[in-house]
């Protein structure tokens, strides 16, 4: 004998089958945002230079090639403002799915562009329009994909939903930097003539999957319970809730953020830029060992998010910091030696073991940085700024410096290290332990570390 289900039980059921959606929701839409950020830095340094800025000089012409990885980055912050005032005012859900088609449709554009050879300035032209895009695309997505996680978790569960961005982060550049080292193996003649085009024009594909995913992705519960009169909030008023009750949050994230997008750039993008300029290291062992790097990180992963549930978000972040000081220089001892091996172990320690340490705390910690009703807007107004500065131009200052000291020599480059540790130090060291809303006066600072 059957009886029916009570209503209750039905909508537990319900939610539940709607909670299991946020992971794959937002881990597909932040793996195809690296995927498309890494594949274009992985080229930058490998073929996008001679492809669309050809010039007598490798350097120059990888150095034009990083300065459009820059250029995507200078979109970013006003994506980050509108799209998060959007997510502010008409739910997070819209945000990720918009993000995905600019993402996908420009990164696969970027894969049909003629060579500057083809059709001359035309080509650099239209890269950089569709790098624009991308930008847009990508500041528009993790703001929103941190807060669904940290908006969709319990208390005591943050760390481990904190950390599903960073396993998306994670699975893009894995993808993408095994799609490099995979099309280098396969000859030059192929990678430089056109193999280099097919991972670009795959996210076409991964874009639409993507979107069908988020499409079904619940709305987040703390943006439903908000009043409807912050919904109906005019875009001025957003702006001024923002800067009046969340000023602080801006500088600690706008801090802890540049410090990440800093170090994590230097690693993933400038790392294989300068294994191919200065020490004459194709990009099969490069890429192959940014691929070991992410493997590792895609199960190291969920790990620092259970540790971020166990100790203080505050005291990982002051930690990851101070191991990033003490990394900067022997960082560049192993890419020094030449050897494959000795470089696949710097990358593994770098990209696969403290910078998703450092990116699952800082997730749940930039959340908790804004109250409700600006979250996404401040998340995407200080994290896209600081990255504009930090990571869109971080590889080609530090290709410029080593350049510049006549010797080939990369202690400036550790010194940029060194100033990512410290932003972290200090903004574990200043940030709030719980939102503004619900945060008492006197305990709106963080005091533990």
């Amino acid at each position: 004998m059957s009886y029916p289900t009570p209503p209750n039980a039905a909508k537990t059921q319900t939610a539940k089958a709607e909670h299991r959606r946020v992971g794959p929701a937002v881990v597909i839409g932040t793996a195809l945002e690296y995927f498309d950020f890494f594949l274009y830095s992985a080229m930058a340094g490998l073929v996008i230079g001679p492809t669309f800025f050809p010039s007598s000089d490798s350097t120059a012409s990888a150095m034009a090639a990083l300065a459009t990885f820059g250029v995507g980055f200078l979109a970013r912050p006003l994506a980050g403002l509108v799209f998060g005032i959007l997510g502010d005012k008409f739910g997070r859900k819209m945000v990720l799915s918009w993000s995905l088609i600019l993402m996908g449709g420009s990164t696969g554009l970027m894969g049909l562009i003629p060579s500057y050879d083809s059709i001359g300035v035309a080509a650099p032209i239209l890269l950089v329009l569709l790098r624009i895009f991308q930008g847009v695309g990508a500041g528009a997505e993790f703001s929103a994909a941190i807060t669904v996680s940290y908006e969709h978790a319990a208390e005591g569960k943050r760390g481990r939903f904190g950390s599903l961005p960073t396993l998306g982060v994670n699975l893009g550049v894995f993808f993408a930097s095994l799609a490099v080292a995979g099309l280098a193996l396969i000859g030059d003649d192929f990678f430089y003539s056109w193999g280099w085009r097919i991972p670009f024009v795959i996210s076409f594909l991964v874009a639409v999957v993507g979107y069908v995913i988020r499409l079904k992705l619940p709305e987040s519960p703390d943006f439903e319970a908000m009043p409807v009169a912050e919904t109906r909030r005019s875009w001025l008023r957003v702006l001024a809730d923002l800067f009046r009750s969340d000023w602080r949050g801006l500088v600690i994230v706008f801090a802890a953020y540049a410090g990440y997008a800093l170090i994590a750039t230097l690693w993933k993008t400038f790392s294989i830029s300068y294994l191919a300029e200065f020490k004459d290291i194709g990009g099969a062992v490069s890429s192959f060992g940014i691929t070991l790097a992410s493997a590792v990180a895609i199960f190291w992963t969920p790990i620092c998010g259970r540790l971020c549930d166990r100790i203080p978000v505050q005291r990982v972040l002051a930690f990851g910091g101070l191991l990033v000081i003490l990394y900067a220089f022997p960082f560049f001892w192993l890419l020094n030696t030449g050897v494959p091996l000795y470089i696949w172990i710097a990358l593994i320690l770098g990209t696969g073991l403290l910078a998703p340490l450092l990116s699952v705390a800082a997730s749940p910690f930039m959340a908790r940085q804004f109250a409700t009703k600006t979250r996404v807007t401040g998340i995407g107004v200080a994290k896209e700024s600081s990255g504009a500065v930090a990571a869109g131009f971080g590889p080609v200052l530090a290709l410029a410096l080593i350049t510049a000291s006549g010797t080939d020599s990369t202690v400036a480059v550790s010194g940029m290290f060194v100033i990512g540790g410290i932003l972290f130090v200090f903004a574990a060291w200043r940030g709030r332990t719980t939102p503004p809303s619900t945060a008492k006066a006197d305990q709106s600072l963080m005091t533990e570390v």
